[in-house]
């Protein structure tokens, strides 16, 4: 499982024709539909805790008001000459989200996850989206610099969500995605209609 910012579909639509024209190029490329922000992932939940960590996020993300973001700026994991993901930033104005609002948001998404009985990945927090993941380490400044031109559509973040990833169950064995639940920023109480999965 993981909380992630989940670009809407005009800014994923917008990314997906900038990159359209060098599909076929032999970079791994992560469908558009799986494309977000992650905030804190768990590698699992307990039925147990995930009442819990329902309620501890509703309350985080009451304490947060909406923010802008854009996508912008190119990186990559663990470094460009070693690459295994390629990344794009993101950015509040002109400054690299290192944007103050989203740190806030992924400090009080984790505090609400750990509160909550589950154990968060400890890495720290880089907001970026991920738009390839790679086998073996490639060389990638190239497509490093080709990134950098990119400047996407400003969005206003007024959610997050609680996603369950299913390994290997969407199309061509993708992971699939099932969102259970949506919180709004600056809104008290659960969400309506949790559609809530086994543990994941």
């Amino acid at each position: 499982m993981f909380v992630a910012v989940v670009p809407p579909p005009d800014v994923v639509e917008d990314l997906s024709d900038f990159l359209e024209p060098r599909r076929d190029v032999g970079m791994p490329w992560i469908h558009p539909a799986q494309w977000h922000a992650t905030l804190a992932f768990m590698e699992g939940v307990s039925d147990r805790a995930l009442d819990t960590v329902l309620e501890n996020l509703a309350a985080a993300a009451a304490r947060r008001r909406p923010f802008s973001l854009h996508l912008g700026g190119a990186g990559a994991f663990p470094d460009a000459v070693r690459a295994k993901v390629v990344w794009l930033g993101l950015r509040d104005g002109d400054r690299v989200s290192a944007a103050r609002e989203l740190d806030r948001l992924a400090v009080n998404v984790r505090a609400a996850v750990s509160s909550g009985g589950a154990a968060v990945d400890g890495k720290t927090f880089r907001p970026h989206v991920s738009l390839a993941r790679l086998k073996r380490p490639v060389e990638a400044t190239r497509w490093l610099r080709i990134l950098d031109t990119y400047v996407g559509r400003t969005w206003q973040v007024d959610e997050f969500e609680l996603v369950a990833s299913h390994l290997a169950e969407g199309p061509n064995r993708r992971p699939r995605h099932e969102t259970v639940a949506r919180f709004r920023l600056g809104e008290s109480g659960l969400p309506p209609g949790l559609d809530l999965p086994g543990p994941a």
